[in-house]
């Protein structure tokens, strides 16, 4: 039986031992010609496609299943919690988000899949960071008998995949939400615009 994450300490990140990121003071002007300092945090890892990450929809048909979606639980230092996300993934040096949005993909949950679609680039904090990602919609035709895959996760990854019915996304993030998970901003977007779309 796995031993629960716990924070063992939590201390200053002196620059030259980030391996991630770096923080960066950035001097500009605003529109009345003010001179203002803004601080950020920045990947060190973005690639030559000028992406650093992804995330993956991924929608699951089946003969005799709801159409449904993958959601993935893993533990996130920073929050102090188990996250609710969509599948994701930095983007390697020469690689395309399309082809890192379908490696993740079968990287955490096990599944292959047809990409459907990947969004123009977005950002994910824009106040506190430089990060931007792509969004990639991803289909997976599953035939009657077809079994669960196995993931293929890296040493060090402890990733809890779970396919939920899309129909009942939204009421599962908030019943994640009462049992003390923190649930991905982007990943409760996406449930809270199909959910509204439908009863407003």
């Amino acid at each position: 039986m796995p031993s629960s994450p716990k924070i063992a300490k939590v201390e200053p990140l002196p620059g030259d031992e980030a391996k991630w990121i770096e923080f960066h003071k950035i001097s500009w002007t605003d529109q009345a010609g003010t001179a203002r300092i803004w601080e950020a945090a920045a990947r060190k890892t973005r690639g030559k496609s000028g992406v650093d990450a992804v995330a993956i929809n991924t929608i699951i048909h089946h003969p005799s299943r709801p159409t449904s979606t993958i959601i993935i639980l893993q533990y996130r230092p920073p929050a102090d919690a188990i996250c609710v996300e969509f599948p994701a993934g930095l983007v390697d040096a020469n690689e395309t988000p399309s082809e890192a949005s379908l490696r993740e993909l079968h990287e955490e949950t096990g599944y292959r899949g047809k990409l459907l679609h990947i969004s123009p680039t977005i950002v994910s904090d824009p106040g506190m960071s430089s990060t931007n990602m792509q969004f990639a919609t991803v289909e997976v035709v599953l035939k009657e008998g077809d079994k669960e895959p196995e993931q293929a996760l890296e040493d060090g990854e402890f990733i809890e995949r779970v396919v939920v019915p899309i129909d009942e996304l939204y009421e599962r993030l908030e019943k994640y939400s009462e049992e003390g998970k923190k649930v991905d901003a982007r990943l409760w977007h996406w449930a809270a615009g199909l959910r509204f779309a439908k009863t407003l």
